[in-house]
């Protein structure tokens, strides 16, 4: 089971680091005050994170499947380290996020260009793939001149808390199918009792005050140069829901456990 728990922890890190570049795109488009293109790429990042959870999310359920028929297999230990790849993932996408800005802002400008994604594919050559060394930037990470960026307290909390839950959500349906066996299908079918908690949060609050924070940095120069600023920040709140799910795992799975048997 070591080969699938590897793999598995690549595909989780893989979905992770997509969803969190998502802020590489928002960032690019703003800067190139084509914040409409920029949102229309991030088909491909929902697209890259999809597909991966295809292959994974299977595979994670087979480790629960084999914890039926042998006693002594570590089922927690596992799903705790594919919540540590979460937090690997999230961290990769920190480290690569100026390096992405840079080439997003070219594959936005290319894509205008183009008029499509099939047309901006079909047109990428071999010497700009080679180009591509050009991008990359490293972190610059100074607790400094992340003091005074006006974000709501309230608001990075909450983000904390979203991530938690959608980290957890599978995860702790599927650990709960461990823990009821008898409503094992019911039990691992029940990730949106926690997913839809997420939703709700991400939908009433998250989704409008980051389209207020970019919609600012598209009216104001000054807000703007601050935007990256303000998405590390986020990202390292990502970074924190994903620490915060290793604690709600247990409780989670036992709170959809409690809900099966009452259904």
């Amino acid at each position: 089971m070591t080969n699938s728990l590897i793999i598995v922890c690549i595909l989780t890190m893989i979905i992770h680091t997509a969803e969190t570049l998502s802020y590489s795109v928002r960032l690019a488009g703003v800067r190139l005050n084509k914040i409409a293109i920029a949102l229309s790429l991030t088909g491909i990042i929902v697209l890259i994170s999809r597909t991966a959870n295809l292959v994974q999310a299977p595979l994670t359920a087979k480790f629960v499947d084999y914890a039926k028929d042998h006693d002594i297999f570590p089922l927690l230990n596992y799903l705790k380290i594919i919540m540590l790849a979460s937090s690997l993932g999230t961290l990769i996408a920190i480290a690569i996020f100026p390096t992405f800005v840079g080439l997003f802002e070219r594959v936005i400008s290319k894509l205008e260009i183009e008029g499509s994604i099939p047309k901006l594919l079909t047109s990428v050559t071999i010497g700009q793939l080679k180009n591509t060394r050009k991008y990359i930037r490293k972190p610059k990470l100074s607790l400094y001149y992340f003091r005074y960026l006006g974000i709501p307290k309230r608001f990075i909390v909450m983000n904390i808390f979203v991530t938690a839950f959608y980290t957890v959500g599978v995860l702790s349906s599927l650990y709960a199918a461990h823990l009821v066996p008898e409503f094992s299908t019911t039990a691992s079918q029940a990730s949106g009792l926690i997913n839809g908690m997420a939703t709700i949060l991400l939908t009433v609050f998250i989704d409008p005050q980051l389209g207020i924070i970019t919609h600012k940095a598209t009216e104001n120069r000054e807000y703007r140069s601050q935007l990256g600023k303000i998405y590390v920040v986020l990202m390292g709140s990502r970074f924190l829901g994903t620490l915060l799910g290793q604690l709600m795992l247990v409780p989670a799975a036992g709170f959809i456990s409690m809900l099966v048997k009452l259904l």
